[in-house]
This record gives structure tokens, sequence and C-alpha cells, in this order.
């Protein structure tokens, strides 16, 4: 039984991220275009791209208008995902300054907030607890204070139980409260096209879930994050 749960992740994955590919990057924003890099491009040089497209887009907002929320967090978000992809240390650093300014200035920012806690998580996923820490700065209880934050602040909305579910089930697949949050984002509200992302993510993971499969659990939940389709254990 568990074996197949293992043999159909990739179906899940293909089904969650269909039709991604469909709009114009001409037509697209910096949160557009970063939403395309994080589930659809097929490589990692082509994502890079895009990020890189994203990156300059925020900025280009950012000269004609500097207090721009949304273009602030796009470009910190553009710079947090450049450093995931290439292994920049100063990108990363320069990432979690950016988010952690923009929830000083606003502590009920949810979407700072989750940034924030995501690039936490993210980091000590990949770097370990020590070498996070001492590399870049990462911490696991302040990303998920952050993350716990983002929940309580974000209404309904998918996005927020959704990603916060992805991040802690992919450091441990039987986190009670990993599982509790894919339950509440499998019933949340869809408000932008990345809520419908991660919601059926959320969906995704409670079929290992519920079948006891901690193998299958951590792959499918790191393979559903951004750029998660890359990681090298995938």
């Amino acid at each position: 039984m568990k074996q197949r749960y293992r043999r159909v992740i990739p179906i899940m994955v293909a089904a969650m991220i269909a039709g991604l590919g469909s709009m114009p990057a001409a037509a697209q924003s910096a949160r557009d275009i970063l939403t395309q890099a994080s589930f659809s491009d097929g490589d990692e040089a082509s994502a890079l791209r895009r990020v890189t497209a994203a990156y300059a887009a925020a900025g280009a907002t950012l000269a004609r208008k500097p207090d721009d929320h949304e273009a602030q967090l796009m470009r910190a978000t553009a710079l947090g995902y450049r450093a995931k992809l290439t292994g920049n240390r100063a990108d990363a650093i320069s990432a979690r300054h950016q988010f952690e300014a923009m929830v000083a200035q606003n502590p009920r920012d949810a979407e700072a907030q989750l940034a924030l806690g995501a690039w936490h998580i993210g980091a000590v996923k990949k770097l370990g607890t020590i070498v996070g820490r001492a590399a870049v700065g990462a911490q696991r209880a302040v990303g998920f204070a952050s993350l716990d934050r983002a929940v309580a602040l974000g209404g309904d909305r998918a996005l927020f139980p959704a990603l916060s579910a992805l991040l802690r089930l992919e450091l441990d697949p039987r986190d009670p409260r990993g599982r509790a949050l894919a339950e509440a984002a499998a019933k949340a509200d869809v408000v932008t096209p990345i809520d419908r992302i991660l919601q059926r993510g959320a969906v995704a993971i409670l079929t290992p879930l519920r079948a006891g499969d901690v193998q299958a659990t951590r792959k499918l939940a790191s393979r559903l994050l951004p750029f998660g389709r890359f990681d090298d254990d995938n």
C-alpha cells in the first residue's frame, strides 16, 4: 500500500501545477513570474532566469514607487529564491534582512510573516540546525513562530496553513501541527492562484499522512514546496 502512494507522487505534483504555463510572460506581474518559476519551470536554469526577471520587475516598480509593499515583498522573495537556486550566502542573508524589516514595520503583515518563517525553515532544512544558524542566521523556533503568526493573521486563505503544513511536514512527517494545518488548508478559501496551488498540495499530502507513510509524506512535502522538484533527495 505504501509503495502505491510513492508511485503516484509524480502524478500528484503534475496535477497540482497543471495550467501554470498558459500566461504570457509579458502579461505577468512579479508575483505571477515567481509562481511559475516556483512550481512550473522544468529545469533550474529556466527557473533562475524567471526569478531574475521577477527581481528586476520588482526593482523597477520600487524605482518609481519606493514604498510599494507588493514590490518590496516580491523583491525579497525573488532574492531568497535566487539564493535557494544558486546557494549564494549573501543573497540569503539579504533576503532575511528584507523580510525582517517588513515584519518590523508591520508585525500584522501575514505574507511577510509567512515569507520570514519559510525562509528560516527552508534554510534549516537545507543546511541543518547548527550550520544554518552559523552560516545565515536560520533558526527553527523563529521560523515556526513566524509561520504560526502568519496562519493566525491570514484569515481563511489556504496559502497560510498550506505552506506552513508542507514546511513542517518536510522537516518532520509526524508533526501533528503540520497535519492539522494540512487538514485546515484543504477546507480553506482560495483567493489567488497560489492559494489554489498550495491547497492542492495540502490535499495531496493528506493521502500519505492518512496512510501512515512517513517516507512518502516527507518526500511529497518536499516536492510540493517551491523548487522542491530540484532538491537532490527528490
